[in-house]
């Protein structure tokens, strides 16, 4: 079995249906440096592939500290992250991991002021194999999946907060990841907006077969998902499925 970010994975459609733990957590602690802030206290989680699984709690819960833990992008005080069941810090690159098998959705879009939204989509791409032709369809495919093939051209100061969110959320599928993580992703859109956007996620997650983790504070985005955390003061307090 492959140990890098290339290992296979399941596709979309049949194949995509839920087949096991992709992402699990194991006695996450984050304490800030002066040790008296504990984000994340003892938190253990395991998320089915293909799940859609929701994180709500109040702001300054713990709740983006603990989805930047089990994204790879911040590392915990204690405990251990494990994808496809091998530990984040026996990876020789967690870049590398995320690159391939990890997309991510922020509240504040992340996009590049100077380039177009073809030319967003295309950022993660640039480390990977394809030519810069192939780069660009894929690009116009992901735009078009979001509704924002007619806006290709524009940079994102040319386009409403929902358009760019929606480029955001085409950038975060360019690599085809099997693990997608969305932080406040309507935090900054009106309710018409994030509705659309919602909608969004509920498609790319039914297609596709991606596993969607959202953080939120809010019940509509919540009860979007399948599986619903609830989380408060550093610690996973409620957890349903329907």
């Amino acid at each position: 079995m492959a140990d890098s970010a290339t290992a296979p994975r399941p596709k979309s459609g049949e194949d995509a249906k839920p087949n096991g733990v992709i992402l699990e957590a194991r006695d996450l602690v984050k304490r800030y440096p002066n040790g008296e802030v504990v984000a994340v206290d003892g938190v253990s989680l395991a998320f089915d592939q293909g799940s859609y699984v929701s994180i709500m709690g109040p702001s300054g819960s713990g709740k983006s500290t603990l989805l930047n833990l089990l994204g790879g992008l911040d590392t915990p005080t204690s405990g251990e992250v494990y994808f496809r069941g091998k530990a984040f810090s026996s990876f020789p690159s967690l870049e590398a991991l995320r690159a391939a098998h990890i997309g991510f959705v922020f509240q504040s879009f992340h996009l590049l002021t100077t380039l177009t939204s073809l030319e967003n989509v295309q950022v993660p791409m640039f480390e990977g194999k394809l030519r810069p032709a192939e780069r660009e369809a894929r690009a116009r495919e992901l735009l078009d999946l979001v509704h924002m093939g007619h806006r290709v051209d524009h940079l994102p100061q040319q386009m409403s907060v929902g358009e760019r969110q929606r480029v955001a959320i085409a950038r975060s599928l360019a690599n085809d990841p099997e693990l997608l993580l969305a932080d406040e992703p309507t935090g900054n859109l009106d309710s018409k907006n994030g509705a659309e956007v919602l909608d969004l996620f509920d498609k790319i997650q039914q297609e596709r077969g991606v596993t969607l983790i959202v953080i939120t504070h809010g019940d509509e985005v919540a009860q979007r998902a399948h599986r619903r955390l609830t989380y408060r003061d550093g610690k996973i307090v409620g957890d349903e499925s329907r």
